[in-house]
C-alpha cells in the first residue's frame, strides 16, 4: 500500500469517528466521553476536536478511577485536561467501597478492576448520562466483535448481544427507553495498527508508558506486572528490573507489561505488526474464562 493510500485510509477512518461523534452529539440529551488515559480514548479526544472546534465538546470527559491507575496516566490526564480545557468528572472506586456497594478483593490476585462497573453505573445514573462514548475496538477481543457502534444498554446497564440493532449506510439508531443508556465506539472499526498510524500522522502525545522504559517488575501468572504497592506481594515473587512498555493501560492489578526495546513510535508500529499477541493479551482479567469479556459487559462493564 502506498503513503497516499494509507493517508486515505485513515482519512476515511477519521471521517467515520467524526460522523459518528456528531450522530452522538445530535441524538442524545447528555452524552459523556469515557477517558481511560490509554492510546483510543486520548484517539478519540483529537477525533472530538476535529468534530467540534472552535466550539466546546458537547459532552465531559469521564474516568473511572480505580485508584490503582499508573501514575503516568493520572499526571497525563490532567495534564491534557488543562490543555483542552474540558470539564472532567471523576468516579471514583474508593468511594463505592467507602459506601459498601462493593467489597474489596482478597487474595494474592485481588483486583479492583472488576469493582469499576458499579462506580460506573453509578456516575452514568448521578449524572442521567443517556450516551457514553468509548474507545472500544472490535479486533480487541471476541466480545467486542459482537457489538454494533451504537449499543444499547438496559435500565440495568447491562448488555444483551440479542439486542443488536442494524447499521446500514452509516445510519444509527439512538432511540432508547427511559432508563436506558447507549454505548457508542466511534472507533469500532480500527485496528490497533489504525491508532498508532493515526497517532503518529497526528503527533499525539501519549503517557510514557507506552514506551519502552526501565521499570521493576515482577512474574504473576506468566505475566510481566508492574511492582506496585497495589500487587499483593509476598516472598516469592522475585522483583527485577526490565525494560518494558505497555500495550494497554489499565488498572495496575490486572495490567501486564510486554519486555520491548521500542522507544519510539515507528518502532512500536514494528514491533506491533510482527506481534502473534493481541494488546489484551496483556490483560489479567481477560484470561479468567474464555467468555470473561462478554460476562463482565452483561454486568454492565463498558
Amino acid at each position: 500500500m502506498s503513503s497516499n493510500n494509507h493517508l486515505d485510509y485513515l482519512d476515511e477512518l477519521e471521517a467515520e469517528a467524526i460522523h459518528i461523534l456528531r450522530e452522538v452529539a445530535g441524538q442524545f440529551e447528555k452524552p459523556a466521553l469515557l477517558f481511560s488515559g490509554g492510546k483510543d480514548s486520548i484517539t478519540l479526544v483529537r477525533l472530538a476536536e476535529k468534530a467540534f472546534r472552535p466550539g466546546k465538546f458537547p459532552f465531559p470527559l469521564v474516568h473511572i478511577d480505580t485508584g490503582h491507575n499508573f501514575v503516568e496516566t493520572i499526571e497525563y490526564r490532567d495534564k491534557m485536561i488543562d490543555r483542552i480545557g474540558e470539564k472532567l468528572i471523576v468516579g471514583h472506586v474508593q468511594d463505592s467501597i467507602d459506601e459498601g456497594k462493593v467489597v474489596e478483593q482478597t487474595g494474592k490476585n485481588a483486583s479492583r478492576n472488576a469493582l469499576q462497573t458499579v462506580t460506573l453505573l453509578d456516575t452514568i445514573a448521578k449524572h442521567k448520562f443517556d450516551a457514553c462514548i468509548g474507545g472500544a475496538r472490535r479486533d480487541e477481543e471476541k466480545a467486542r466483535a459482537k457489538e454494533r457502534i451504537f449499543s444499547v444498554r438496559d435500565e440495568f446497564g447491562q448488555w444483551d448481544p440479542k439486542r443488536q440493532r442494524p447499521e446500514l449506510w452509516n445510519l444509527y439508531n439512538g432511540k432508547i427507553h427511559k432508563g436506558e443508556n447507549v454505548r457508542v465506539f466511534p472507533i469500532s472499526n480500527w485496528t490497533e495498527l489504525d491508532v498508532w498510524n493515526y497517532i503518529r500522522r497526528e503527533n499525539i502525545e501519549l503517557p510514557t508508558i507506552y514506551f519502552a522504559h526501565k521499570r521493576d517488575t515482577i512474574v504473576r501468572n506468566g505475566q510481566l506486572m508492574a511492582a506496585s504497592p497495589f500487587l499483593n506481594m509476598d516472598d516469592e515473587d522475585v522483583i527485577t528490573n526490565r525494560t518494558v512498555r505497555f500495550r494497554t493501560v489499565g488498572d495496575m492489578t490486572c495490567t501486564a507489561a510486554v519486555q520491548s526495546e521500542a522507544f519510539e513510535i515507528d518502532d512500536i508500529i514494528n514491533e506491533i505488526s510482527e506481534s502473534k499477541i493481541s494488546e489484551r493479551g496483556a490483560r489479567m482479567d481477560d484470561k479468567v474464562s474464555e467468555a470473561a469479556m462478554e460476562d463482565r459487559k452483561k454486568g454492565g462493564y463498558f
